[in-house]
């Protein structure tokens, strides 16, 4: 008997191996020297980074933004300058910046409100980091 699959299974399939493969790259201490880099040392949230719930929330967004570099990476393949490529994907960039703010206001309790500018530019400029190591 015959297996029918679509062409969408095989591009899911294909998908998942090509983040596997890119996976292999990133080890947990990556993650965490980043975290600390970027949310540790302000005052904002280097309490916040003690809770483990905020921590991994950051490398869930992380990992995100890594494979969404990682996606739009072929168009750099084919000699496509990293400036062109990037406001192809900026929804989707924008939404992995916006959960991380929102998480951190809402397990900061409020404290943050005064410097939630700052926090924004903070989750802005981690996502990008890594949007740009996985590109």
């Amino acid at each position: 008997m015959n297996v029918v699959t679509t062409f969408i299974d095989k591009r899911k399939q294909k998908q998942v191996k090509y983040e596997r493969s890119m996976l292999r790259e990133l080890s947990i201490n990556i993650l965490q020297a980043r975290v600390k880099h970027y949310f540790g040392s302000s005052r904002l949230t280097s309490n916040l980074i003690m809770n483990s719930g905020i921590e991994e929330a950051c490398y869930d967004v992380a990992i995100e933004a890594y494979l969404l570099g990682a996606k739009f990476s072929r168009f750099g393949y084919f000699g496509e300058p990293i400036e062109a490529v990037k406001p192809r994907c900026e929804k989707e960039e924008r939404h992995l910046i916006d959960t991380l703010y929102n998480f951190f206001l809402f397990w900061g309790m409020g404290e943050e409100g005064v410097g939630s500018e700052e926090l924004y530019y903070l989750c802005e400029q981690y996502v990008d980091s890594w949007w740009r190591e996985g590109s």
